[in-house]
């Protein structure tokens, strides 16, 4: 069920919430039918094995648990557990850092990069059909507005 339709339905009522609430509320909810919808889609991995994967890709430099656990904003043991199904199946590998034994770096593999080319097209189809009618305008206003919402959390 769309949100939409949970909405215009008479399940709930939102209309004596603030704003803030509903926002709050909605990003959850959408969240939710975010990972449902790409759980199925990806098939081989989950929704939060992909957003690992493209953040370690996007790292400058091959990132350790708890700077992916920082990125990600999960906790460690969360982090570990994706990461751990994720070498598993050979999209990840771990690393002893050059400079310091102690820290294990995260690298990504020949295996994941192949998957991720193999699933681009389909990722891209996937954000436009999500971001179909978006202006970049609009985007931009509601990332500055989720970033200082996690500002405050920090603070």
């Amino acid at each position: 069920m769309k949100i939409q339709e949970v909405i215009s339905n008479d399940l709930v009522d939102f209309s004596d919430i603030p704003p803030s609430y509903y926002l709050l509320g909605l990003l959850s909810a959408f969240e939710n039918r975010f990972q449902a919808m790409a759980d199925k889609d990806m098939g081989e991995v989950s929704w939060k094995q992909f957003f690992a994967i493209i953040c370690i890709d996007r790292c400058r430099e091959k990132p350790t648990i708890n700077e992916l656990s920082e990125i990600l904003g999960s906790s460690h043991q969360n982090v570990k557990q994706i990461l751990l199904k994720l070498e598993k199946k050979g999209f990840i590998v771990f690393e002893s850092d050059e400079n310091d034994r102690r820290k294990q770096r995260i690298s990504l593999t020949k295996q994941c990069r192949e998957f991720c080319k193999k699933n681009n097209e389909m990722g891209m189809v996937i954000m436009a059909r999500m971001f179909n009618g978006v202006s970049e305008k609009d985007i931009n206003t509601t990332i500055k507005t989720i970033m200082k919402i996690e500002n405050n959390l920090k603070e």
